[in-house]
């Protein structure tokens, strides 16, 4: 993969959150009433013209049942965040089963990772 490509597959904020309104089957004025903003906003933060306040982030992906972090791209670089993007890009799990997905990954994840570093401090 060359580097023009890698920026390229580089999504905006506004392309992450349109993704995961689409995958969650929900209209642009659907999340825009359940994160108590306007449609209009939403829609330029979608379209990139606005940036959201982290009032108005977390708002959106509770809304959309994902965290904030996703929406932002700010996974770990250890490589569950190609695991978590393959299951939030599922179109054929529901919302709630996505949210629950990347819960349990995560914890499990977590449960290994204190697992290795208590090995390694005896």
């Amino acid at each position: 993969m060359t580097t023009q490509q890698s920026a390229d597959d580089q999504l905006t904020l506004g392309e992450i959150i349109r993704r995961q309104r689409e995958l969650a089957e929900l209209s642009m004025r659907q999340v825009a009433t359940m994160a108590g903003i306007s449609n209009p906003y939403l829609s330029q933060i979608e379209r990139g013209l606005r940036a959201p306040s982290e009032e108005v982030l977390r708002a959106i992906a509770e809304s959309l049942n994902v965290s904030a972090d996703l929406l932002r791209g700010d996974m770990p670089a250890d490589g569950s965040a190609e695991v978590v993007q393959a299951i939030q890009s599922d179109p054929d799990l529901t919302s709630s089963q996505r949210r629950s997905l990347v819960e349990a990954y995560q914890a499990l994840r977590q449960v290994t990772v204190k697992r290795r570093s208590g090995r390694r401090t005896r």
